[in-house]
């Protein structure tokens, strides 16, 4: 039977190097304004990452780099993710194949901006509250008719909070799962996140200050050995 035995906590920073755009709900959007909004707190309005873009996106540039595609979960997905079990991916991410459910042992935080003095809020240069509107334009290819539409990105050079945690179980093999959970990171920095990221959005950089383990799965004991692991 298997038991937990320690957790893996990863904390840092995202820095955006180029706008990111992560799609909210435009239902308040006004006639004239942005076409494409980014996710906000609803308490706060301040954007975030969601753990699940995070975690989502990870897993399928570690399944493409693998070249492991899944049958899909269902009729809406032609190519969901992988549910091969032998798979380290799959032993960390999990899946939800209804005959053979794989619990996840990994979890990303959702990640908040990073704003402690309240610089980005009260930049005068933004368009909206922490973001900018970047105007694209579409063109008709028989009319050459330009269609102009707003996007609305964090710019360039903001901070997000970041932490991830992995359970390590007893009979896990090691730190084979933070050294997946890296080479994931690492080609997402090398990849985009959100949308529009063919078009220049999206691309960050992972700035790792703290890595932890749990002493009896209770107390966090700083770990500098694992955080040599993220020096890349």
């Amino acid at each position: 039977m298997s038991q937990l035995e320690k957790k893996i906590v990863v904390k840092g920073k995202i820095k955006t190097l180029t706008g990111l755009h992560i799609g909210g709900s435009n239902q308040t959007i006004q006639i004239g304004g942005i076409d494409s909004s980014v996710v906000r707190n609803p308490i706060t309005n301040r954007p975030y990452i969601p753990g699940s873009s995070l975690k989502g996106k990870i897993r399928s540039l570690l399944e493409i780099n693998e070249g492991k595609f899944g049958p899909g979960l269902g009729s809406e997905v032609k190519q969901g993710p992988t549910v091969d079990h032998n798979l380290e991916i799959v032993k960390l991410f999990g899946n939800a194949e209804k005959n053979g459910t794989i619990p996840s042992k990994i979890i990303f935080r959702d990640c908040d901006i990073y704003d402690p003095d309240d610089k980005i809020l009260n930049n005068t240069h933004t368009d909206l509250p922490y973001t900018e509107a970047k105007t694209e334009i579409v063109v008709d290819r028989i009319t050459a008719k330009a269609t102009p539409r707003q996007i609305e990105r964090v710019p360039a050079g903001v901070e997000f909070t970041f932490e991830v945690v992995i359970n390590v179980f007893n009979n896990d093999e090691g730190n084979r799962h933070l050294d997946l959970l890296i080479k994931g990171m690492k080609l997402l920095e090398n990849d985009y996140l959100g949308g529009k990221g063919s078009r220049g959005s999206g691309q960050i950089k992972f700035k790792i200050e703290e890595v932890f383990y749990t002493d009896n799965q209770v107390n966090l004991v700083k770990d500098d050995n694992l955080l040599k692991k993220f020096s890349w």
